[in-house]
């Protein structure tokens, strides 16, 4: 049987994998949050039904993302080399 090379976006911030809160608020809407551990940064996640990716601008792209609400107290090892200040972002 051939390895599963699916590959996942992983939250990062400060060298540890970010927590995924999910909050299911009164009207039954769900919102989640990617928070940095070490120093509190976050990201808001609203869900909406899937539309034409082009909706959201031209080169959208969708994403598989890792969300864990107790991930793991250990730094990661940088996989790749990371940016410089004077590389642009993509």
């Amino acid at each position: 049987m051939a390895a599963d090379t699916s590959t996942v976006w992983v939250p990062v911030c400060c060298g540890r994998v970010m927590r995924c809160n999910l909050f299911r608020q009164a009207d039954g809407e769900v919102l989640a949050a990617l928070v940095c551990t070490m120093c509190s940064k976050n990201i808001t996640l609203e869900q909406e039904p899937l539309a034409e990716p082009s909706h959201y601008g031209e080169g959208t792209n969708l994403l598989r993302l890792l969300g864990s609400a107790k991930p793991p107290k250990t730094d990661r090892r940088k996989a790749v080399r990371e940016p410089g200040l004077d590389e642009p972002t993509m």
